[in-house]
């Protein structure tokens, strides 16, 4: 049985299982999530008989990288293949002194998005709370911070829940998975650090900040209007616009006024760019604190969409800037390592590997 993933609780009642005390479960807690052991022998102040007991039983198991792509631009992306041969996507993003990791949360999505390149990959499975977690330690073992570093010596200092699959569609995986990643004792992400993003799981949003609380919110919104937004995003015939805008006014209220919530809107030629489309966003938004995240469609082999030109882009975020929301364009990164999320993992699927 692989630890990874089992909350406090379940950890503490494992090792109870195994005849020890509680506080042996704190102390694996500490190997795994500060130290980033795998290794039982290694785990020196768990004592002998308790090692060769986990040994025989259990495992501190990552996925295995089945392939790893750095961009020019220092973007990093792996193809993590997990115990059934399932495999998902995940990307370290930097920044200047520091960056997010990207982890998904589903193999295949069930959303179907036709600009998205996952929406072509038939959801297989929810991913486990270990799983999701794991993704994030493969990144950290990839860039040496273990022991979990303090504060700003992070280079791994945020996690995006934006890959593969619908994070609010895998609730109870998500939230043990975040306690996680969160917990002070352990990885120690600050929850104001962490991102998820869903593309309108309506129940779920206010749900998410009374579990978080300062957790961020990104909405993929994408459309200003049903009409549009039910052509490209299937998800919005089960939860239109008006109940989506009521979600987030209930998070707001719930994690506090001064919470932005990131608006994500990939720019369409044609289909939601117009200025008649960004006036209709500043009123459908309107008595929300928001900002938003303009995206240049990341254009791929079999989608017929195209991306809005640079001057058509840049028009648009001058409207919404009028507005007094903030609009900056999304630089593109990692274009030349299959940057759009789906891609490494389609191409891998051709080769037959």
């Amino acid at each position: 049985m692989n630890l990874i993933g089992l909350s406090r609780e379940e950890l503490t009642r494992e090792i109870g299982a195994l005849g020890e005390k509680p506080f042996r479960a704190k102390q694996l807690w500490h190997w795994m999530y500060h130290q980033g052991e795998t290794d039982f022998d290694k785990m020196t102040s768990l004592g002998k008989p308790l090692r060769e007991k986990l040994k025989q039983t259990h495992v501190v198991a990552r996925p295995t990288v089945l392939r790893e792509l750095t961009s020019s631009d220092t973007t990093r992306k792996w193809l993590l293949q997990f115990s059934d041969g399932g495999a998902v996507e995940s990307v370290f993003i930097p920044e200047e002194d520091r960056g997010a990791v990207c982890v998904s949360t589903q193999i295949g999505c069930p959303n179907g998005c036709v600009f998205c390149h996952t929406g072509t990959q038939k959801l297989t499975r929810n991913l486990t709370a270990g799983e999701i977690v794991s993704q994030f330690m493969v990144a950290r073992d990839v860039y040496g911070e273990w022991p979990s570093p303090a504060g700003e010596q992070r280079l791994l200092s945020n996690v995006v829940v934006m890959g593969m699959g619908e994070p609010l569609l895998n609730y109870d995986s998500l939230k043990t998975a975040l306690k996680i990643l969160t917990d002070n004792e352990g990885i120690g992400v600050s929850k104001r650090r962490v991102t998820v993003s869903t593309s309108g799981i309506v129940p779920k949003i206010p749900q998410l900040a009374r579990d978080f609380g300062c957790i961020k919110l990104a909405v993929s919104l994408h459309a200003p209007t049903d009409e549009v937004r039910d052509k490209i995003m299937p998800v919005n015939k089960k939860y239109p616009l008006k109940e989506l805008m009521a979600a987030c006014r209930e998070f707001q209220e719930i994690a506090g006024t001064r919470q932005y919530i990131t608006m994500e809107y990939v720019m369409l030629d044609g289909v939601n760019d117009s200025d008649a489309d960004a006036r209709a966003l500043i009123r459908l938004v309107d008595g929300l604190m928001v900002k938003f995240n303009l995206i240049p469609f990341n254009e791929w082999n079999g989608c017929p969409l195209k991306c809005s030109s640079g001057k058509r882009i840049a028009r648009f975020s001058e409207i919404l800037e009028r507005s007094r929301h903030a609009a900056p364009v999304r630089a593109s990164r990692g274009q030349d390592i299959m940057a759009a999320c789906g891609q490494l993992k389609s191409s891998v699927k051709a080769e037959g590997l």
